[in-house]
């Protein structure tokens, strides 16, 4: 029992006396008990742990996206298949026979077309398009803004350069329109704005009910004689989107003909809207060409890379990078280092790496072969670009 009196009792840190029990100093007593913490921890189990998290981290990081992308087969069903509809065309053949073989009438006359477009700086894509598409548009529609997708102040390429254009010169409806540049807003918000603009242009452009509108991308160019057929046959669809090849950086690299946003209208005042998602579920075969991200210099291959509606691909600046663009040109790989966005796992591995090279330019644009010294750099075997 204690003596009578005054009684002072102080707990004492048992378990980190010392290392582990022995006396200890009280400047001691801190590293003491981290040492008694850490007893029995295994060092190696430690160090794996500070350096495989922060390694893990980074990895997600970095390959997430891919990761996310190849997993699309279980977190997203494909979408509700077109119902195709087989093309026939031969130089050769009369308008009356290839309407007949595709289920329509000929006209007496051909209808209007109208060939609208949002621009921002493919000067040389515009113009083999517009070339293709000449005799058969009644009115080219452009508008253009000094804003990019992204909000990016950009000058007015087309209203620079138009004397390029002087054979469209009038049939030409022309527009500008300002941006908005709202920081940090969703690039598909100014794009929508900028269609519903174009909306606009068109109807300025005084279309008529029946008239063809074509609605696409500049880059995804309706080959001449499908806008010839659908102008001349009387009963094809309201609404019809147009299959096109699918090409890379030239047509020197062909991934699929799974192109299908570019569409073609029978006008309906107050019911035909501009726009670019899928609005029918019958598909032309074969109906032209898109070339994604086929500019001759590498500055506009950066350009886009920033200015489009899915800028949020640049994960990591290195990507903007001249050497590195020029590279992934040469080797048919992705600008963004993504991997294919299909919806099977069969199709995800068969599309894996880069797209091998075609040497086949039989069926492009004419007016591309006709200028093959001024668009060389579009063709099969010329891959390095200028820098601009």
């Amino acid at each position: 029992m204690p003596e009578a009196g005054h009684y002072g009792y102080k707990k004492t840190d048992g378990i980190c006396d010392g290392v582990c029990g022995e006396p200890a100093s009280k400047a001691a007593l801190t590293m003491s008990r981290l040492k008694c913490a850490l007893r029995g921890f295994d060092l190696r189990a430690l160090m794996a742990l500070l350096v495989g998290v922060p390694m893990l981290i980074l990895m997600i990081y970095a390959h997430g996206q891919k990761v996310t992308y190849f997993l699309r087969p279980i977190w997203e069903s494909p979408p509700k298949p077109f119902k195709t509809i087989p093309h026939y065309y031969h130089e050769n053949v009369t308008m009356e026979n290839l309407c007949k073989l595709h289920g329509w009438k000929v006209r007496d006359t051909p209808r209007r077309v109208f060939d609208a477009v949002l621009f921002s700086n493919e000067l040389d894509i515009l113009e083999i398009r517009w070339n293709e598409l000449s005799p058969y548009v009644s009115e080219f529609v452009l508008l253009e803004s000094n804003s990019t997708f992204t909000g990016i102040k950009k000058p007015l390429h087309f209203q620079e350069n138009r004397h390029r254009f002087g054979f469209a010169e009038s049939r030409l409806t022309y527009g500008m329109i300002g941006g908005r540049f709202v920081k940090g807003e969703n690039p598909f918000v100014e794009e929508s704005y900028q269609r519903v603009a174009l909306d606009q242009l068109i109807k300025i452009a005084k279309i008529e009910d029946d008239d063809l509108l074509i609605m696409s991308d500049v880059d995804e160019i309706p080959s001449g004689h499908t806008i010839d057929l659908l102008r001349w046959c009387d009963d094809i669809p309201d609404v019809l989107h147009l299959q096109l090849r699918n090409y890379l950086y030239s047509f020197e690299f062909f991934l699929d003909d799974k192109s299908w946003r570019a569409s073609i209208h029978r006008y309906r005042s107050g019911k035909t809207r501009y726009a670019h998602f899928r609005q029918t579920d019958e598909l032309l075969a074969d109906s032209g060409w898109h070339c994604s991200f086929c500019f001759r210099y590498i500055s506009d291959f950066a350009f886009k890379m920033q200015a489009y509606s899915h800028v949020d691909r640049i994960r990591f600046k290195y990507f903007l990078n001249p050497e590195r663009i020029q590279d992934v040109i040469c080797r048919g790989a992705d600008l963004f280092d993504m991997l294919p966005e299909e919806y099977t796992f069969q199709e995800i591995i068969a599309k894996l790496g880069p797209i091998p090279s075609t040497y086949s330019a039989v069926h492009l644009p004419s007016y591309l072969l006709k200028n093959i010294d001024r668009f060389r750099y579009l063709l099969p075997g010329n891959c390095r670009r200028e820098s601009g």
